[in-house]
């Protein structure tokens, strides 16, 4: 049940970070005045919103495929009629077994949340706040809570990996969150009308690189 609604949990907590540190950056690092400020802010936090749709589009999908490719096995006598049942969900009103291709959901968005966190929380590396200010507890609260929920995300993606679903299921669900991560972090952020990258608007992978460097 916690994993049927990982996507709330990462919603909620992103939500706050995304806000605080977006404005603070703003104000601080680039200057903006309040308006610009909050305008960006609501910039950003279209990042959920995209989230949501992706969330919502991609569940949406495995069901409609997991019905399309199912059959339902009841325990029905040889004398009663065999009915023909066109959902998971009516199969299950009658104690059937569904037989599917049930891409794993769990894999898609568990890989997809811990990856889009990552992608949020590296503006931290940039960011400068008064150690004895209240939102640096702020800030420091909602990291230590990110980082909490992302550790539990792997764990129960390991849990997934090891006990439920069959490979190809598995696979095709981390493949779709990657693709989904990739395509909006890596591609679609980049570009001028888009919700566009954490501030100060670098990819994580080119910090990486300064680093190295």
């Amino acid at each position: 049940y916690f994993v049927k609604v990982a996507w709330a949990w990462t919603f909620w907590l992103l939500l706050p970070f995304i806000a605080v540190t977006t404005y603070q950056f703003a104000e601080s690092k680039f200057l903006y005045g309040p308006t610009k400020s909050i305008l960006t802010v609501l910039r950003r936090l279209s990042a959920l919103l995209v989230g949501t749709a992706v969330w919502y589009v991609c569940t949406g999908l495995f069901m409609y495929i997991e019905n399309l490719t199912g059959a339902c096995s009841t325990s029905t006598q040889l004398s009663e009629p065999r009915r023909l049942y066109a959902t998971k969900q009516e199969c299950h009103r009658d104690n059937g077994i569904w037989n599917g291709f049930d891409i794993s959901g769990h894999c898609f968005l568990l890989s997809y949340c811990a990856l889009m966190i990552v992608e949020e929380v590296a503006v931290l590396e940039g960011l400068s706040i008064d150690q004895n200010s209240k939102l640096h507890v702020v800030i420091n609260s909602l990291f230590v809570s990110l980082c909490f929920l992302t550790m539990i995300w792997v764990f129960m993606f390991l849990c997934t990996a090891v006990y439920f679903h069959d490979f190809s299921q598995k696979f095709l669900g981390v493949l779709i969150g990657l693709s989904a991560w990739y395509g909006t972090y890596r591609f679609w952020y980049l570009k001028p009308f888009s919700p566009g990258l954490p501030l100060p608007n670098i990819p994580l992978s080119s910090k990486k690189y300064s680093y190295s460097r």
